[in-house]
């Protein structure tokens, strides 16, 4: 055993060999012993980390073969066929399928995001029922549009044009049959 890394034990020592304490308040012999106790605790828990990491892969094999046996994994959907997109040769073939799956959607430059929202920024019009909200949803889309054109391009150059503001709203009111009342 090491005492000299323990510097409370040192001092203990220092100070019952000088005489400044009587010898009977400093318990050399107890302080050597938790000191001791504390390294065993170090040495048991740093085996433990290296035995764990050395089985983690013994634990999870029995998990596996626990779930077999319990039949978790019979009649699961794919089974016994390939994974679908695996021989495409896409390299991009799990991005597309998790895109595909949680159906993702704004993916991608902004310039195509906006040319995509700018042809159907029609219907959405259409499904309001307040002018103020027409006004607000073109301006919106005009404030992106303008944002994106003073970014520098990401991706394809921005060939989305702003829409002019009353213009849209005339055409909205003319698809709705209500004329260009104010």
């Amino acid at each position: 055993m090491d005492d000299a890394r323990d510097p409370a034990l040192d001092v203990a020592r220092y100070r019952a060999t000088r005489g400044d304490e009587p010898a009977a308040e400093v318990d050399v012999a107890r302080m050597a012993a938790e000191q001791e106790a504390r390294e065993r605790e170090e040495r048991l828990a740093e085996r433990r980390r290296r035995d764990r990491g050395a089985t983690q892969h013994l634990w999870v094999e029995r998990r596996i073969r626990e779930a077999q046996e319990r039949g978790d994994f019979e009649n699961l959907p794919g089974a016994g066929k390939p994974i679908p997109g695996l021989t495409s040769g896409d390299p991009d073939w799990w991005v597309k399928a998790l895109v595909e799956r949680e159906q993702l959607t704004d993916l991608g430059p902004e310039s195509l995001r906006l040319r995509r929202e700018d042809q159907g920024l029609d219907a959405r019009l259409d499904a309001m029922r307040d002018p103020a909200d027409v006004r607000a949803a073109v301006q919106e889309f005009n404030s992106r549009v303008l944002a994106a054109r003073a970014a520098p391009a990401a991706g394809p150059p921005l060939v989305t044009p702003t829409r002019d503001v009353e213009a849209e709203l005339e055409r909205w009111r003319a698809r709705r049959g209500t004329g260009s009342a104010r």
